[in-house]
């Protein structure tokens, strides 16, 4: 992996992250296009992380507050959303702990996987066209339900922000608090499984296939575009429709499929 392949992989990834496209579907058809087949685990993290202090400088008063609140000692509005956050994360907890190993076998440029799995991200985009525009908050049970549908988004093709966000608003969610809900909630997941990957990781290796150079690239790559992808999904959510999304899920799932059948 070059510098160039770098920069594409990280506006790709902060680009996708937070549009309801999904970015792990669009990271696997990036490296086939690009023929970077090698492991490529370090750059993950890299980028996933940009991705997540991204969402932390987006949304850092709000997360300031939460970090305060159990100090306050009171079962107060950010005590209960920590809970709430605290219970979506749990479906994907366990599905990553118990087949952590059967999920990162399908991130082997299975292109005609992801494609396939991209026309399940479209049918949910498309659902939303039912969606009633309700103010409901979110509740515990409305999180965990989220939260299952963040766990679906494992697969590489699925859009987390899309499952999640669609989610919400087909359970009469209020647009604005779930599409907030829906990005902050992956802070857990993926620091955790981040975490998780630095612990695996052989740090003795020396035939690393990623320089420091090249992970700057693609760390600053995903953190800007993935700080302004943020700020325009917020908007879209609140004024638009998401089933926009699913004309060009549409077109990319059917692109990866013929892809993946003709190579």
């Amino acid at each position: 992996m070059n510098g160039l392949d770098a920069l594409l992989l990280g506006l790709l990834q902060g680009l996708t992250e937070f549009l309801p496209v999904s970015s792990s579907g669009h990271l696997e058809l990036g490296k086939a296009i690009l023929g970077i087949y090698e492991p490529t685990l370090t750059f993950t993290i890299v980028v996933h992380g940009a991705t997540v202090l991204s969402i932390i400088v987006v949304f850092w008063q709000e997360i300031i507050k939460l970090l305060k609140a159990p100090f306050t000692l009171q079962w107060n509005e950010d005590n209960k959303y920590i809970v709430k956050l605290l219970i979506s994360a749990i479906p994907a907890g366990v599905i990553g702990l118990l087949f952590q190993d059967q999920i990162e076998s399908l991130f082997t440029g299975n292109v005609l996987l992801v494609g396939i799995m991209l026309l399940i991200t479209t049918a949910v985009l498309a659902l939303t066209t039912v969606a009633k525009d309700k103010k409901r908050p979110i509740g515990f049970w409305d999180s965990f339900i989220i939260g299952i549908a963040q766990a679906i988004a494992i697969m590489p093709g699925i859009s987390r922000s899309g499952m999640t966000i669609s989610t919400g608003l087909l359970l009469g969610n209020d647009k604005e608090e779930v599409a907030k809900f829906s990005f902050i909630m992956v802070l857990i997941p993926v620091i955790g499984g981040n975490i998780l990957d630095l612990m695996k990781y052989d740090w003795t290796a020396t035939n690393q296939p990623v320089t420091p150079t090249v992970l700057l690239i693609g760390f600053m790559a995903a953190f800007v575009s993935g700080y302004f992808a943020c700020k325009f999904m917020l908007k879209v959510v609140r004024k638009s429709k998401l089933s926009y999304f699913a004309i060009y899920t549409l077109i990319i799932a059917s692109l990866a499929i013929y892809y993946g059948l003709t190579h």
